[in-house]
């Protein structure tokens, strides 16, 4: 089997953010970064399947050059090798990713594409889908569970009444959800292995992929600071607060 697998470079998801005083962005002097979590178990999920069924496992990052060392991160948990695709200004939407990746996807004609099901730094939930539908692909979201059975693909999804299981049949499109594995961590030995492991490089000019974006940022704001709580002393004054201050009745 081949698999190719995602690998988002995000900001750590415990870090304290700001947001640049002229709001273009956020500050990220001092901040740490790392594979994004979704991402994470799609990697194992790729390497799981990989060590059952054989194959490799491919693993595509988009962004600076600061995104190979999340690469570097895949490739120590056992990725065979990489692809990174270049855009310095790292301007980016859902869209322009899809069709970045689903060009990817053309070149390296894998069985199966596993995504995390969203970035924790936009959270938009767009590109799996946006992927499958570009290349007209079976997909599954949120898959929580996933094994591959001949040439068909049996995904267990989260749905709001319980859970659904989907065969779909190769090549597929997967969504990755955090229940659908414990990624390994790397050990020493394969980090200094992936320092050789090849990470083959594109500009999107190559892809042949319109660079525009669909969605602008226009600015970034941070969230209201919260105040701190008060005491009443009756009920009927908790309620005119609810109704007159807070309005939530």
């Amino acid at each position: 089997m081949k698999i190719l697998v995602t690998a988002k470079r995000v900001v750590d998801p415990d870090a304290k953010v700001t947001v640049k005083a002229d709001g273009s962005g956020i500050e990220t002097s001092g901040l740490e970064f790392k594979p994004n979590p979704f991402c994470e178990n799609a990697i194992e999920a790729g390497l799981q399947l990989v060590e059952k069924h054989g194959g490799e496992v491919v693993v595509v990052s988009i962004g600076t050059e600061d995104a190979i060392m999340t690469m570097r991160t895949a490739l120590a948990m056992g990725a065979t090798r990489g692809i990174f695709v270049k855009r310095p200004d790292e301007q980016l939407d859902s869209d322009l990713t899809a069709r970045i990746l689903a060009k990817v996807f053309e070149i390296e004609k894998p069985d199966l594409f596993i995504l995390g099901k969203q970035a924790v730094d936009g959270d938009s939930n767009q590109v799996a889908q946006l992927v499958a539908e570009y290349l007209g692909l079976p997909q599954a979201c949120f898959v929580s569970k996933l094994e591959v059975v001949g040439t068909k693909v049996l995904a267990t999804r989260e749905v709001d009444g319980g859970l659904e299981t989907l065969e779909l049949s190769m090549p597929a499109v997967i969504s990755a959800d955090l229940r659908l594995n414990t990624p390994r961590l790397a050990t020493l030995p394969n980090i200094l292995k992936a320092k050789k492991k090849e990470i083959k490089q594109f500009d999107i000019a190559e892809l042949g992929v319109d660079p525009t974006l669909k969605v602008a940022t226009v600015a970034y704001e941070a969230p209201q600071q919260r105040k701190g709580g008060i005491k009443v002393k009756t009920v009927q004054e908790l309620v005119e607060k609810l109704k007159n201050e807070a309005k939530v009745i």
